[in-house]
């Protein structure tokens, strides 16, 4: 099966040796986004911030593949704080309809550029 990698210039530039998203068939995978300006590349003030940027630079990179966010079948976050977890769901909300994609939440250490929050995605056209 062929592959297909996915860039925009409207989500930020991949960190390291990866593309935004690759498309094999009726799926593309969505690689982790943060909360980085994708013109300055500067990690957004705060965590609230940082959640809405990293949605709207995910939403970026699927919409550049042809999908959109609610062909999302399944997210991966990733948060340096649990507590910040109500913060991730009432932002899901606003870039989501149900029925919602599924999801696994996991606390994690440290992130890329010291964010608070990361999110990738499986998306499947219909």
């Amino acid at each position: 099966m062929a592959k297909q990698a996915i860039h925009t210039s409207a989500a930020p530039a991949a960190l390291g040796t990866y593309s935004q998203g690759i498309r094999a068939g009726q799926t593309i995978y969505l690689s982790g986004q943060l909360g980085l300006d994708p013109v300055t590349g500067n990690l957004r003030e705060d965590i609230d911030a940082q959640i809405d940027q990293a949605f709207l630079n995910l939403r970026a990179v699927a919409e550049a593949g042809g999908a959109t966010l609610d062909d999302a079948v399944k997210l991966t976050l990733y948060l340096t704080d649990l507590a910040n977890f109500a913060k991730v769901n009432e932002t899901m909300a606003r870039y989501f309809t149900q029925p919602f994609p599924a999801r696994a939440t996991v606390q994690v250490s440290a992130l890329p550029k010291g964010a608070g929050f990361e999110v990738e995605a499986v998306v499947v056209f219909p």
